[in-house]
């Protein structure tokens, strides 16, 4: 109320324990936005070179398959981008943004579809207007394209405080052992999750010692679900190293 918007998508444990993603603004979106346009603008320009020839055989059928071409790279770029880069186009990993599930979960390939095939209605009448309206007046900075998909795009910096040696503290990270399963694990945690588990790392010390104890607990049964790593891999690894382990690899991942 009152204009405010929270800081970013916040996620609360049992014990009360808070950690939040800040949101990326109408702004920093948009920028990200035009440095897309040029990258689309230059793919387009080299299929122009390549379609040129089609012009001498039919004017018409050359329209035809520049403008099918151009609305399937339009399109093709924002899909494949986000489904193979982890939510991120050229433009958002140049400004460190990135899309994700609102709810924190893994993002789906029919999330990706929706908004950016939404973005033709966002763009309306021009300049995005429709979408940079939706985005100014939505408490989580979403444009139409996000309400149907269920996403936000959020800010990536990296962590205030955070250090790789907050991870695996001088220890050997047995994870590492195991890229296959390691690449598993990554694919499938989600940027929210990562982001949990290093504000879980870093407020360790000021959690009671159950609190602090029943947290980690609960992370490590978490990303054992994901992942099933060797008992090998496991041995003698607490709650705490072992989600600091995971967290070793995943961060790497996904700043990458």
């Amino acid at each position: 109320m009152n204009g405010f918007r929270p800081p970013g998508l916040v996620i609360r444990t049992p014990e009360g324990v808070a950690f939040s993603v800040p949101l990326a603004g109408p702004y920093i979106r948009f920028l990200a936005y035009a440095v897309d346009l040029v990258a689309v603008a230059v793919l387009e320009m080299m299929l122009m070179k390549v379609l040129a020839p089609l012009f001498m055989l039919s004017g018409d059928i050359a329209t035809a398959a520049i403008t099918l071409l151009y609305f399937l790279i339009s399109m093709g770029y924002g899909i494949a981008l986000e489904w193979f880069w982890g939510g991120r186009t050229l433009g958002k990993w140049l400004l460190r943004l990135r899309v994700m599930d609102a709810a924190g979960l893994r993002l789906r390939f029919n999330q990706v579809f929706m908004r950016n095939l939404l973005r033709a209605v966002d763009m309306l009448p021009l300049f995005y207007l429709v979408g940079g309206a939706a985005c100014a007046l939505s408490r989580l900075n979403q444009r139409l394209g996000d309400y149907v998909a269920n996403t936000v795009v959020v800010r990536t910096p990296p962590a205030a405080g955070f250090s790789e040696g907050l991870l695996a503290a001088g220890k050997y990270n047995s994870l590492r052992d195991h890229p296959h399963i390691e690449a598993r694990l990554r694919q499938q945690t989600a940027p929210m999750e990562v982001a949990v588990a290093i504000g879980a790392i870093l407020r360790r010390d000021s959690l009671d010692p159950a609190a602090r104890l029943t947290l980690f607990a609960e992370l490590a049964a978490h990303f054992r679900e994901k992942a099933a790593f060797p008992e090998s891999a496991l041995l003698g690894l607490t709650d705490e190293q072992f989600v600091r382990n995971v967290v070793d690899s995943l961060y790497r991942g996904q700043t990458a």
